[in-house]
């Protein structure tokens, strides 16, 4: 937000300086991000007007002008402007002001005497415009001093407002936090209606019900369009960052910044009755004021008149800006005016979606205060009458009020008051802050009830009034002071693993982690065919990040892609984060999980060892090891996931239930992601690898243990964890390991079968096993992979 310093102390009277000014709104949450000083030194510059303006001599880019300036005589200047000519007004340095770092003096100019000089808005440090002479209204009063007339020193202020603070896009709502921290109070305003000179109107009707609970409208006839801006509001203007375009569009911005309600001028004539708020069609198109047209969606809100039928044609794009045909010019006669309350679900997103950005969106998008478009309407109705005359009609009103929001009231508790701010504030002070904040207050024995204005959103709770009795009694007021009591210690549960150790874990196997948005391109989910069941932004940052992620792969192989594109051979990284998948209730499901990456070498670059590319048992061991952080036994099977290099990516299964995905990424999705290096990669549910048992304690048994090595045959077809999973059933609690040691294919195995030798490690606790013992239980391993695999003993 950025305004006029002198425009804002109109409002609110205080005696700081500039600097205390801005320290001031700094402190109370209004942060001061720029300050231009506008005519800090205009002393000897005055108001003139050129008499003529003939060709220099010796110069043929210079003209000899006869300046008035208010004297008996007149001035002879030499001015290089190009649109210096006879009849302008403009601002004149007398012999002896000071320009810049320039003091004036009388000269010749090739020649040519000189005395004086003509300036230029840039030069005179008022705007960035050196194309020519600032050209000053020709009513300008010759001889006066520029900064009488232009109203100077001035500052123009910009202010860095968070979202919550709608109520301060407007300086009469800056004005209200002013005067808290001051000990002022905000200047009366008139907005006394303008009585009715005409009966002519234009009727309104309500579509979109809750989304437009309020629009208010007024005709005026016999507006003088052509009316010059007066020099008073488009200074304000100007040093408010908008440009001044022409009378009747000023005027709505004036009162936009004024007040805090935007607004917009039709002309009447080209408008046909009524006028219907409502929803956009699917694909209905509409040229706006930029000259651009465009298509809507029916999520967008429209003004429509009824030419072609009712509700027929779009006049207007609610909210955001104003349409090309109906708009207003020099050669409009009847105005009229709408000022309307459009709530902020209705508004937010739909100008981006259009590459669009209006201050009139920026305001609706955050909150503007349903009672004020009737103050709006009725402020611009008086500047109009008294600067451009016209005819005002009856204010014309369509409101819904039940879905206007009522007067909140807070109870805001003397006691706990004191409680949060660590520090007592007296009663006068607190409900002087209250009431110079325009808020009403009702003083009770406990505290003080409190009915909050509609124009402040941010107020809801008891703890939002005390935010506010803080941030105006001045947080350096409240001391620092150590917690006190007894803090509760908690202690880790036993039966999960702590994140912070798997992070540790994995730094330690040499991953860095990586921290990627939670919000993705679409196209990117869909080249890994994980679009499905997405959840879609409804207001984006971009189009690229429209989506909430369903994997966390996708955008941590981008983070790889960019490290190898800079030359980066060897990367790995992990991350762990949410997912979002569909829509449980109101809300997506959202999943924490863990995945890493990894593409180079398998180790880094060293001399006793070979260079070895990375491979699927590295990452799977780097996997195995955070599983083993919980005892989490791990079972891998073929995968068919379509961004998986077919054999060699698997499922991941714990006690059962899929949990994840490891493999090497398929050649044509890498082809996809523009990436050269074969990438390993795995991703799935961290809460499954964070749970464990309850650590017990337990003798190693002091009775030796016994190695049988075996060798079977099965069906190729056959993976080792299902051949494990049968020998662990069948050896029961004796068996303390099992070691796959060898796994052949060729000579002596029949084709179609391979030979898995595996060690079987067999102790008691209580007793010595005896070969009896052993061989029993290895019977009964032969007999059960048998019976579930078609094993057989290797001859």
């Amino acid at each position: 937000m950025k305004f006029s310093e002198n425009w804002l102390r109109q409002h609110v009277k205080t005696d700081a300086t500039r600097d205390e000014l801005a320290a001031m709104l700094t402190a109370i949450g209004l942060e001061v991000e720029d300050i231009t000083p506008l005519g800090e030194s205009l002393d000897g510059v005055v108001v003139a007007r050129i008499v003529s303006a003939g060709k220099h001599p010796e110069a043929d880019r210079l003209q000899v002008c006869q300046v008035d300036v208010g004297q008996a005589d007149t001035l002879q200047i030499v001015c290089g402007a190009p649109n210096a000519r006879a009849g302008l007004v403009a601002p004149l340095a007398m012999v002896g002001a000071k320009v810049g770092e320039i003091t004036i003096k009388a000269a010749k100019l090739r020649g040519v005497e000189s005395n004086g000089m003509l300036c230029s808005a840039k030069e005179l440090g008022l705007d960035a415009d050196a194309s020519g002479l600032l050209e000053l209204p020709a009513d300008a009063p010759v001889g006066t001093p520029l900064a009488d007339y232009l109203g100077l020193p001035d500052a123009s202020i910009e202010l860095k407002l968070t979202p919550n603070r709608a109520d301060c896009f407007s300086v009469r709502g800056i004005a209200y936090d002013v005067a808290a921290a001051c000990g002022s109070a905000v200047v009366p305003f008139d907005a006394t209606p303008m009585p009715a000179l005409n009966d002519e109107r234009l009727a309104v009707e309500l579509d979109a019900g809750a989304k437009v609970p309020r629009f208010v409208g007024r005709v005026l006839e016999s507006v003088d369009a052509r009316v010059a801006t007066p020099v008073w509001m488009a200074e304000r203007l100007r040093r408010s960052g908008v440009r001044p375009i022409s009378f009747l569009v000023d005027v709505t911005q004036y009162v936009m910044l004024e007040l805090g309600q935007p607004m917009h001028a039709f002309d009447r004539d080209t408008l046909v009755d009524p006028v219907v708020v409502r929803h956009a069609r699917t694909g209905e198109q509409t040229k706006l004021l930029d000259g651009r047209s465009v298509a809507l969606e029916e999520d967008f809100l429209v003004v429509s008149d009824s030419q072609g039928g009712r509700a027929a044609r779009t006049v207007a794009l609610g909210g955001i800006m104003g349409g090309y045909d109906t708009r207003v010019t020099d050669t409009t006669r009847n105005v009229f005016l709408e000022a309307a309350h459009w709530i902020p679900s209705a508004i937010i997103g739909r100008g981006r979606r259009l590459g669009l950005h209006t201050d009139a969106g920026h305001r609706f998008e955050r909150g503007v205060d349903p009672e004020l478009p009737r103050q709006a309407i009725e402020v611009a109705t008086r500047l109009i009458v008294e600067i451009a005359g016209g005819s005002p009609g009856p204010v014309t009103e369509a409101v819904l009020p039940e879905h206007l929001p009522g007067p909140a009231l807070i109870v805001l508790r003397r006691e706990r008051l004191s409680r949060v701010l660590g520090v007592t504030v007296g009663d006068a002070e607190v409900g002087r802050i209250l009431r110079a904040l325009g808020l009403e207050v009702e003083d009770f024995a406990e505290g003080w009830r409190v009915i909050v204005p509609s124009r402040r959103f941010d107020l809801a709770i008891e703890e939002d009034l005390i935010e506010e009795i803080a941030r105006i009694h001045g947080y350096d007021a409240i001391p620092t002071t150590l917690p006190g009591g007894a803090t509760r210690l908690a202690a880790p549960s036993e039966t999960r693993v702590d994140e912070r150790t798997v992070r540790d874990q994995l730094a330690a196997r040499d991953y860095l982690e990586a921290i990627n948005y939670a919000f993705v391109d679409a196209d990117l989910l869909a080249k890994w065919g994980a679009l499905q069941d997405g959840v879609a932004l409804a207001n984006p940052l971009s189009n690229e990040l429209g989506v909430m992620r369903t994997r966390l792969l996708p955008g941590l192989v981008a983070a790889l892609a960019r490290n190898v594109a800079r030359q980066q051979n060897r990367v790995r990284l992990f991350e762990i984060g949410k997912t979002f998948t569909g829509n449980r209730g109101d809300a997506p499901c959202e999943t924490l999980r863990i995945a890493a990456v990894a593409c180079g070498d398998a180790t880094g670059e060293q001399w006793d060892a070979k260079e070895r590319a990375v491979d699927f048992h590295d990452v799977r061991g780097d996997l195995d090891s955070i599983a083993a952080l919980s005892g989490a036994n791990l079972e891998y099977r073929p995968s068919s996931d379509g961004h998986g290099h077919p054999g060699r990516s698997a499922d991941i299964y714990r006690d059962g239930a899929k949990i994840g995905w490891i493999g090497q990424l398929h050649p044509r999705l890498q082809q996809q992601l523009d990436l050269d290096a074969d990438v390993l990669a795995w991703e799935l549910d961290l809460e499954p690898l964070l749970q464990r048992p309850v650590p017990r304690a337990a003798p190693l048994s002091k009775y030796p243990s016994v190695r049988r090595d075996l060798a079977f045959v099965v069906a190729d077809g056959v993976s080792w964890a299902a051949v494990a999973d049968t020998v662990r059933r069948a050896a029961g609690g004796a068996l303390r390991d099992l070691r796959l040691f060898d796994r052949y294919q060729g000579p002596g195995v029949e084709t179609g079968f391979k030979s898995l030798a595996m060690g079987l490690i067999l102790q008691d606790e209580s007793r010595t096993l005896t070969d009896r013992d052993v061989d029993a239980m290895v019977a009964d391993v032969t007999a059960a992979l048998l019976r579930d695999h078609d094993a057989r003993i290797r001859s």
